[in-house]
């Protein structure tokens, strides 16, 4: 994985057009870059370990073809160098792919007793050869595509040329994949930004589904070979490229919007109470389970929170992960929520499938609309945070928890746990959203100054006890994805079960502190580790006084808006911290932004 880009064409060059594909898919993370195309039937590859501005670098400025596919990698089988990169050829076969081949050490060794050699350690030069291994067997390439869905197991996005043919041919299971129609060109792509600026004009490839490529017809089959009817997309969106404006980092400039974006996202429930009740109603159900990964999943333990707290309905979060391995405990009367910012994630749709087979209802939190997610789940409320371009998640996040959290406060309502007044005065507070961020957002020089002084640390700590504590999470993970620091999460009440062995002088401890009920009990955990050297910071409401602690102090409101503001100083301490380190704050090594395998 992590993207793909094809075209073919009948007069255009589409080499630039496969270029400018892959520079919009970037931001999903990558580690090596390549391209092939054929010219007079010669067929030329590309490949080179690092950016896309490397690969542009490495093709000759008059290059010209009318057929080509390319790729953005993020390593999976094998080590980043440019053997291991995208594309693979085989015999006649050149492919780019997204997704696990799980059966290539077998796929492997029977093919190599056919007489195949292998250069690279990629699963994905094993699918290739297996193709190849078809196409001559059958002499057809329908015939071929046909075997390989019956014997690979594991998920892909293929998209694949022959060397003696004007089509270029995809396959999909379980990773996305579209189809992009021009006029005498079309397009083929892991995700549509990648070919807006050609075309808003797509269809959606199904698990199964196979289909031929030329630069006037696109043609879709199912997996005997069967031609299916598809519904022709049209993209509702922005076509406009984001680009930074006048921040540094993608990441600093969605940190900064994302007033807007939970704006945006809320603004259809807001108004009055009728239109909180646009929100589905949950009182059918007696157990919500909440199913994400990452970030995603640290917005379900806000919700969980919120959900016990306010609404006394069970609550239970999940790693997607997990969750599809183990017993569920299903039944009618149990909502499963799914969390996504694509809509993509391999392992929640995974555990999507698996409440779907089960026949449960289900509902989903996601930003990208005609996602997998959004098809196939009964129900979605779409946040509305816009294309989300840095690697780690910020507005997407806040976006995801201020929808939760209306979601929850409507449930309060119609369970009559609040009274109309409370309703209206914490929709008030949404409202005010746009003033109740800005001095959080705007106090630059205390994160800058806090940066300064833990950058040069090795190990962090983040504490925090209820909502607080899920909070905690998303902190540590926001520091140690973009600045490379290890960071940990404890729920403070444990610090004295083993994790105070770990407190050195100076070691740097981060708290907050939201709740009345349970301040002073996170208070004297402070002063724990305090007195056993550590350097603390404590976000809070409360008015609190400690020459012993730097405070951050953020607006008192209501807890349906405290995790927003009290994440947001964590994600610019993490910023600053990791531009004081110099890293690629937007592409952080290792990770990709859509995790679409497992």
């Amino acid at each position: 994985m992590c993207g793909i880009v094809g075209s073919i064409s009948t007069k255009t060059n589409i080499i630039p057009i496969l270029l400018d594909g892959l520079k919009t898919l970037e931001y999903r993370g990558y580690d090596s870059a390549g391209l092939s195309y054929i010219k007079d039937g010669n067929l030329t590859i590309n490949k080179v370990k690092g950016r896309v501005k490397d690969l542009e670098k490495n093709i000759k400025k008059d290059a010209f073809s009318n057929i080509g596919i390319a790729h953005t990698r993020w390593a999976t089988h094998g080590k980043v160098n440019e053997i291991n990169a995208h594309p693979h050829h085989v015999g006649k076969i050149t492919i780019v792919h997204n997704g696990i081949i799980e059966n290539f050490n077998k796929l492997k060794h029977k093919l190599e007793d056919k007489g195949y050699k292998f250069k690279s350690e990629s699963d994905t030069e094993i699918a290739t050869g297996l193709l190849d291994y078809y196409y001559n067997k059958y002499q057809s390439i329908d015939k071929a595509i046909q075997k390989f869905i019956k014997k690979v197991d594991g998920s892909y996005a293929i998209c694949l040329i022959l060397d003696n043919e004007d089509a270029i041919y995809v396959i999909k299971k379980d990773s996305p994949l579209i189809i992009g129609k021009g006029k005498d060109e079309n397009y083929i792509a892991s995700d549509v930004p990648a070919i807006l600026k050609y075309t808003k004009n797509y269809y959606i490839l199904e698990d199964y589904e196979y289909g031929k490529v030329t630069n006037e017809k696109i043609t879709i089959y199912d997996k005997d070979g069967n031609i299916i009817k598809k519904e022709l997309k049209e993209y509702q969106g922005s076509t406009r490229t984001s680009d930074k404006g006048i921040y540094e980092h993608y990441m600093l400039k969605e940190i900064m919007e994302q007033n807007t974006t939970i704006r945006k996202t809320i603004d259809p429930y807001i108004s009055s109470i009728n239109d909180l009740l646009k929100l589905p109603d949950l009182t059918k159900y007696e157990r919500i389970d909440i199913i994400a990964c990452g970030t995603a999943m640290y917005a379900g333990l806000a919700a969980k929170y919120l959900f016990e707290e306010y609404t006394n309905t069970k609550c239970e979060v999940f790693l997607a992960s997990e969750y599809r391995y183990q017993n569920n405990f299903l039944n009618d009367k149990v909502l499963s929520i799914f969390i996504s910012q694509s809509g993509e994630t391999a392992d929640t749709l995974a555990a999507l499938k698996k409440v779907k087979e089960n026949k449960c209802d289900s509902l989903g939190i996601v930003n990208v609309k005609e996602s997998s997610i959004a098809r196939n789940i009964d129900k979605v409320l779409y946040t509305e945070a816009g294309t989300e371009i840095a690697v780690a998640s910020t507005k997407a996040y806040t976006a995801q928890v201020a929808l939760l959290s209306t979601l929850i406060l409507a449930h309060a309502y119609r369970k009559q746990i609040f009274k109309e007044e409370k309703i209206i005065k914490i929709l008030e507070e949404f409202k005010n959203i746009d003033q109740i961020l800005k001095p959080i957002l705007e106090n630059t020089d205390l994160y800058k100054k806090i940066a300064d002084e833990i950058y040069e640390k090795n190990d962090i700590f983040y504490i925090g006890r209820g909502l607080d504590y899920a909070l905690a999470m998303e902190g540590a993970l926001k520091l140690k994805e973009i600045s490379y620091i290890h960071s940990e999460a404890y729920a403070a009440g444990e610090l004295k079960h083993g994790t105070i062995s770990l407190i050195t002088q100076g070691t740097p401890v981060f708290a907050s502190a939201t709740n009345k009920k349970i301040n002073s009990k996170t208070i004297s955990n402070l002063k724990e580790v305090i007195s056993r050297g550590a350097k603390c910071y404590l976000i809070t409401d409360e008015d609190f006084k400690d020459n012993s602690i730097q405070l951050i102090k953020i607006k008192k409101v209501s807890m349906f808006l405290k995790p927003i503001l009290t994440v947001i100083p964590y994600q610019l301490i993490a910023y600053y911290t990791a531009k004081l380190k110099g890293c690629d704050i937007d592409k952080p090594r290792n990770l990709a932004k859509s995790v679409t395998v497992e």
